[in-house]
């Protein structure tokens, strides 16, 4: 992967956008719509299923969750459609030092407020971006889990 789809595809704090399920493009997405064409009807069969494996009494709630995760619209972090809901000042922050990345910066790791949720993670990769370079460390996130 070259270096700048990995910045398209990270956020400044080192989260991958591209991974994650509210993003436009990404594979949550594209698995959640076809998930949606396959299971087209099932309804009918969950139904059936009910007397004899009790969780598919859930299924139009699952239905539900599944049809919204078709309807993800982020452009992640670097894009003019973002949508998500973690607060976080790398953003707008690494825009005004001119990097793409918080390790980039002179003055990371700096003091500056990062968002509770993320701010354990936002150190660690960054500091894993500076060691193996930004190629491999979206590489070796690809890999993992987004959650």
């Amino acid at each position: 992967m070259e270096y700048k789809e990995a910045v398209r595809r990270l956020a400044p704090c080192g989260l991958g956008c591209s991974r994650c399920a509210d993003y436009a493009g990404g594979e949550i997405r594209k698995l959640s719509v076809r998930l949606v064409e396959l299971l087209n009807g099932y309804l009918r069969v969950a139904r059936v299923k009910e007397a004899i494996k009790p969780v598919f009494t859930g299924y139009p709630q699952f239905e539900e969750v599944l049809k919204s995760l078709t309807q993800a619209a982020c452009s992640g972090c670097r894009g003019d459609n973002v949508l998500c809901p973690i607060e976080c000042v790398a953003g707008v922050c690494s825009k005004e030092k001119g990097v793409d990345f918080c390790f980039q910066c002179e003055e990371s790791p700096c003091s500056k407020k990062i968002d509770t949720q993320i701010q354990e993670r936002w150190l660690r990769f960054n500091l894993r971006m500076k060691e193996i370079g930004v190629e491999d460390f979206y590489q070796e996130q690809s890999r993992l889990p987004r959650y």
